[in-house]
């Protein structure tokens, strides 16, 4: 494990002797080991171990040089010094990044227990269980062709020469089921589900697999629907799988840059049905491998971006919260260039009493969307438009019938003011919380 004093003492000592007085260096290092299986046997062993550092220079005219390096041995470092102060006297002039003010604030400390990792033949044997349950959970069930279990492990870390030094590490495990079916006259349907914990033996195989079983089993039976406007309800992950594609929408950067739906004066709008409140908590007790610090020191925290549909906040870099004479919210990413990004996404009813509250049990032909596909092609972020094929079922009263084929399309500024409910209950993801979003008058196209 990282000495981060030992570090930083080894770090200063060798500015000092290159006369460089300001710097600071991010760092991480993951441990992974996966495994896949194929009809109960070992496809696929992989191990790795990968680090990056990344390191900056600033120098008497304050503009910065930026290097990156996976080696911290003493040389290494010096090389990587030297090199970063030698690029900074052709940094840029114009906001050029600086250190976050809060990155030598105080940091309650979180104690993570570490697990020890487990074997290999340990996790074959798991997956091949895992897989065997699917592949016997329904006759039409063929194969499990897309799985893997994996372990990570990720220390990161920040220190400046002013003194600020951060350290953690923090590892789970996750799993991932997705099956495909066999049938007569019948296309092939597919289904997944995903499960993670913080370490091997804690996770819940038997409820991924359930879950990947019973969402393959209600789509063998399907049909086509009519192209119409329907009542369409997002399931969490779908609805947060959306919110991903339009996160410009709250990035600081991208705003800047002038790639995003909003705009630096967008603070007070209202964007979407005051029954909609999200909230990004890189704390969020769900939230599997959080991080206290972002990668320039400045500690996270719960940031609430859309309060009763209007935008309360943004997500913020130091730079971006200096030009924007913002709060730092800690969602800067290390690299050539500072980028922001989302931890954990927490989406939740307001407490806005709804005209109506909806279920399943009793609507009738509405459509539920349970994945959306293909966001890398049919999501246009800068005009607000998307055109999605998804998986998911017409439910009628409480009866589920699969969908053979169809695609949702819209504008997600005018879905979210469009939003009729917000279920209470939210549902668990790897990026988020998030209930089931009740949405009227949705174009879907089937066949």
């Amino acid at each position: 494990m990282l000495d981060i004093a030992d570090l930083s003492s080894t770090a200063t000592t060798i500015a000092n002797k290159l006369g460089i007085s300001k710097f600071d260096i991010y760092g991480s290092t993951v441990d992974e080991t996966s495994v896949q299986v194929d009809r109960g046997v070992t496809k696929q062993v992989k191990a790795s171990n990968r680090s990056g550092v990344t390191v900056r220079v600033w120098n008497p005219e304050n503009t910065v040089g930026t290097t990156s390096t996976t080696d911290l041995d003493p040389s290494g470092l010096e090389l990587a010094l030297k090199t970063a102060y030698e690029a900074s006297f052709f940094g840029i002039t114009q906001h050029a990044p600086d250190f976050s003010p809060a990155a030598t604030e105080v940091i309650s400390p979180v104690e993570v227990p570490i697990a020890p990792a487990a074997s290999v033949p340990e996790l074959v044997a798991s997956l091949v269980a895992a897989e065997t349950k699917l592949l016997a959970a329904h006759e039409a069930i063929e194969s499990v062709p897309y799985n893997g279990l994996s372990q990570r492990q990720v220390e990161h870390f920040y220190l400046n020469s002013q003194g600020a030094q951060r350290h953690e590490t923090r590892a789970y495990t996750s799993l991932y089921l997705y099956t495909k079916t066999e049938q007569p006259d019948k296309k092939p349907r597919s289904a997944g589900a995903y499960e993670m914990s913080t370490s091997f033996a804690q996770l819940n195989a038997e409820k991924c697999v359930a879950e990947a079983a019973e969402k393959t089993i209600s789509h063998l039976n399907y049909r086509s629907i009519p192209t119409g406007k329907y009542t369409v309800v997002f399931s969490g992950e779908a609805f947060l799988s959306l919110l991903g594609a339009f996160s410009n929408i709250f990035n600081a950067q991208s705003i800047l840059d002038k790639q995003s739906l909003s705009q630096p004066d967008s603070i007070g709008q209202t964007i979407a049905s005051p029954l909609l409140s999200i909230a990004d908590d890189a704390h969020h007790p769900h939230r599997i491998g959080g991080e206290t610090f972002d990668g320039e020191g400045t500690p996270t925290r719960k940031v609430m971006m859309l309060d009763k549909g209007v935008i309360s906040s943004f997500i913020h870099s130091a730079g971006t919260a200096k030009r924007m004479k913002a709060e730092l919210t800690g969602h800067a990413n290390m690299g050539s260039k500072v980028t922001v990004s989302p931890h954990f996404y927490e989406v939740f009813a307001s407490d806005v009493p709804p005209t109506q509250t909806y279920s399943l049990d009793t609507a009738e032909n509405v459509i539920l969307i349970d994945d959306l596909q293909a966001l890398h092609a049919g999501v246009q972020s800068l005009q607000g438009s998307f055109s999605l094929p998804f998986d998911g079922w017409l439910v009628n009263k409480g009866e589920k019938v699969s969908i053979d084929a169809a695609t949702v399309a819209g504008d997600f500024l005018t879905i979210l003011k469009d939003i009729i409910y917000v279920e209470p209950n939210p549902e668990k993801t790897p990026g988020g919380v998030c209930p089931r979003i009740w949405i009227q008058g949705l174009s879907v196209t089937g066949e």
